[in-house]
């Protein structure tokens, strides 16, 4: 068992128990939107060249909706078995995945009223620290001010090197969901007013 095993799993029993129109954290899309982006993500390569590749996403979408007018839990067992058995993504589940399944499933537990961050779990919170330890440059990359990750144990990694640098203080999990834009986090921002007002406006993510 790994992180994004762990994920996978409670990302679909989530979208077994919320059903398929629930809101999510992603833009305007459903949870039966978020499904089909994943099941194509992992089945169709032809599709998810799009996700990354602008004038490739027409068929994204066209793909993504074809996914998404399945039944429910057809849908929901796609996302639940991974990639086909021959697939490489099979044997970078963790690498791969632990991102993906973590933010995802935060996005749809967040989108509903009353939400709260989940106990912490070392073996959870280090891979999320791993994670971010790799995307964090890359997301702050647009940022006019120095960014400092740090966890309230005292880890730190460097996002952004530069003037006046903010301090953004979460649990690992928090802050690469704050990484990857989400609004729905539970951070603390400290340095200079004009800097921290910055960040909070960065535009983050790919």
């Amino acid at each position: 068992m790994g992180v994004a095993r762990d994920e996978r799993a409670a990302l679909c029993d989530l979208f077994t128990e919320v059903g398929p129109d629930a809101p999510t954290l992603c833009g305007g899309w459903l949870t039966r939107d978020l499904a089909a982006h994943l099941v194509i993500r992992e089945r169709r390569p032809d599709a998810a060249a799009g996700i990354l590749i602008k004038p490739l996403a027409g068929h994204t979408e066209r793909v993504q909706r074809g996914y998404a007018a399945r039944p429910w839990a057809d849908l929901v067992e796609l996302v639940r078995t991974g990639p086909p058995p021959l697939s490489p993504l099979r044997l970078l589940d963790e690498p791969v995945n632990t991102t993906e399944f973590f933010v995802h499933h935060e996005d749809v537990r967040r989108a509903a009223s009353g939400w709260a961050p989940r106990p912490a779990d070392p073996r959870r919170d280090n891979a999320l620290w791993a994670a971010l330890a790799r995307v964090a440059k890359l997301h702050f990359r647009r940022s006019p001010v120095g960014v400092v990750l740090r966890t309230p144990d005292g880890r730190a990694t460097t996002a952004r090197p530069g003037p006046d640098p903010v301090t953004i203080t979460g649990a690992p999990g928090e802050l690469l969901l704050d990484a990857f834009g989400r609004a729905e986090v539970v951070v603390d921002h400290s340095g200079p007013d004009s800097a921290v007002a910055a960040v909070r406006e960065l535009r983050r993510g790919l």
